[in-house]
């Protein structure tokens, strides 16, 4: 398994992460159905197995649920991984999202980030969205106290912009950035990805295989399938005018993929993976067989003719959307 430095830090990581959202479960306005906690904890395993150093969760995902689940899987294998965990998200009775970045709360979910997490230190901890936008001085402070306390290894922001990150650089250094990023989200290339590496801040993308969009495993039949509580039915790419654009697109990849003796899910990770700014890619699994194939994405390096003709399909898609 390729590994890549995060930023300053001295982390190196597995360029495949273990995203563990989907094993939240639903329940919430962003979750994702039923997720059995026995089959998450098996896919966790195998990720370890299979070379993944590293699992990003969050307390918002399931009201900590996802936390839970990671601290009892790692149980007599913490030494095996780092996690990387979040503030800033709260799930209402509703099911809605609420955010709060006030101190006191952001000290609050450390010490609860880290019950349920089982350790004694959490290796990156994120703020999990700039909201609001006034209090990110003020929660970054509290994670800047907790490094300093030894709870916490390094700190680092989720969906943050430029200007938002150079108010926070004072305070204390940003190891790392979490943005969205994918064949059909580009918007890190204009100016988030050279700032984060002129200033040694690691990139740690989400989303890019656009929750299972890019996989070739989503068709309409299993959209109108998904549980009432799977966000992914309301989410735009996978409605139209978006959703043929997309199926489209995704069938003229699978040429690339299948005569590189590839999966769609390697070729989108492999795509990300392409730009130098970008240390690793977090990977979401709900079954251990999905983890041994998006491994198989790491070290892949695409030739330059792949990466033109991928470079011809994302315009033709603008062009169908605009």
């Amino acid at each position: 398994m390729e590994r890549r430095q995060l930023g300053f830090t001295d982390l190196h990581l597995s360029t495949i992460g273990l995203g563990a959202w989907a094993m939240g479960g639903g329940g919430y306005i962003f979750g994702w159905g039923s997720q059995d906690d026995t089959e998450s904890i098996v896919t966790i395993h195998r990720a370890l197995d299979e070379g993944i150093n590293w699992i990003d969760t969050a307390p918002g995902y399931g009201r900590g649920h996802s936390e839970e689940v990671v601290g009892k899987a790692l149980v007599g294998r913490r030494h095996q991984v780092y996690i990387a965990t979040k503030c800033g998200i709260h799930v209402l009775p509703s099911g809605e999202l609420t955010f709060r970045l006030k101190r006191e709360s952001v000290r609050q979910e450390i010490e609860d980030s880290l019950r349920r997490l089982r350790t004694d230190v959490i290796d990156l901890y994120q703020i999990h969205w700039p909201r609001p936008d006034e209090d990110i001085e003020e929660a970054w402070g509290v994670i800047a106290d907790a490094v300093r306390a030894g709870k916490v290894r390094y700190g680092g922001v989720s969906n943050f912009n430029i200007s938002q990150m150079e108010r926070l650089q004072s305070i204390h250094p940003i190891a790392s950035l979490q943005p969205p990023y994918s064949m059909l989200n580009r918007d890190v290339e204009s100016e988030l990805l050279s700032y984060c590496a002129a200033h040694k801040i690691g990139v740690i993308v989400y989303s890019p295989m656009e929750r299972g969009l890019l996989t070739g495993k989503i068709t309409r039949e299993r959209i109108q399938a998904m549980p009432e509580d799977d966000h992914r039915r309301r989410y735009a790419p996978f409605q139209e005018p978006q959703l043929s654009v997309n199926l489209r697109l995704v069938e003229q990849l699978r040429p690339i993929a299948e005569r590189n003796g590839k999966t769609l899910a390697q070729l989108a990770l492999a795509w990300v993976l392409r730009r130098p700014e970008v240390t690793a890619a977090i990977a979401g699994a709900r079954r251990p067989d999905q983890v041994t194939e998006l491994v198989g994405a790491s070290g892949w390096k695409l030739s330059d003719a792949d990466l033109a003709e991928i470079d011809t399909l994302l315009a033709q898609r603008q062009q169908a959307l605009a």
